[in-house]
Formats: structure tokens, sequence, C-alpha cells
């Protein structure tokens, strides 16, 4: 093996293999963790929304805003179906992620972020939860975006080996 080999830009240049050599598949580089990260993240957002959506819909006294202190005027009961049905689809949006598939990742970014504008409308009735998870939003909208096409690699590996 010569030293160009190890070189990553000359290992994606290679010749097709000859007649009884192995083609080794191109394996994903290190930020495929944060795709997976990501797509973690998503099932645990989306359990939140859908945990905040149940506290809204059965319990109106825990938030610390009566519904006319929040910045779009819906009861709770409103809130509660939006976090319910967003997380739901967060939640599958992510099993769809973890199993490297591009739907997952383009609902994943628009889920994300109209996760974040949801959470600022509703920073008045519980602030230090919503902050959390704009921040854990903007994460994964940054590995989705920067790195999600690695998981393809994935998928295309795991096909290939599956009869």
């Amino acid at each position: 093996m010569s030293e160009t080999d190890d070189n990553p830009t000359t290992a994606r240049h290679r010749q097709p293999p000859g007649p009884g050599e192995v083609e080794v598949p191109e394996w994903p580089s290190r930020w495929v963790g944060w795709i997976l990260f990501a797509g973690v993240m998503m099932i645990v957002l989306g359990m939140f929304h859908a945990f905040q959506g149940f506290i809204a819909l059965f319990e109106d006294d825990y938030y610390l805003v009566g519904r006319r202190g929040l910045t779009i005027h819906l009861d709770y009961t409103g809130w509660g179906w939006i976090h319910l049905f967003m997380g739901l689809v967060v939640i599958a949006a992510g099993i769809g992620l973890l199993n490297g598939q591009l739907w997952g990742r383009i609902v994943g970014v628009v889920l994300a972020v109209i996760s974040v504008m949801v959470n600022v409308a509703f920073l008045a009735a519980y602030p230090l939860w919503s902050t959390i998870m704009i921040a854990v939003d903007i994460l994964v909208i940054w590995a989705l975006t920067v790195h999600g096409d690695e998981m393809r690699v994935i998928r295309e590996a795991r096909s290939e080996v599956s009869p």
C-alpha cells in the first residue's frame, strides 16, 4: 500500500476494482455521530413536545402565566394539541433520520425550525424549558444541514449487506 492510499483525497479517486478484487465502501466520517445525535434528540424533543402537550391539555394551572400572557393568544388546550401533534411528527422524523432517509432529514430541519418558533411563542409560559428546547433545536438544525448526507452511506452499506 502506498502513501497516497491513506490520503482521503486520493482514496476517493481510485480506479474500480479489477477482477478478483473487492471494493471497500467509503465509510462516513465521524460526523455521522452528530447525525445520530440529531436523530435521537429529535425523538427526545418529540417526547418533550408530547409531554408539554399533555400537561397543557390536562393541567392548565401548571404554567407560569395565563393565556393572556402568551405571545399568541390561544388557550392551553390549543397549545396542548399543537405540542402533541408536533411531538408525534418529530418522533417519526427522528426514526426516519436514524434509518438514513432523506425525508427524515428534510422534515427534521423543517420541524426543528417550526419548533423554535413554537417555543419562542411559548417562552412566557415556561421560559427555562422553552429556552432549553430552542437550544436543542438549533443543534439539531446544525447537525442535519452540515452533515446530514453522511447517513446515506450507512443506509446504502446496509442495503448492500442485506439479502
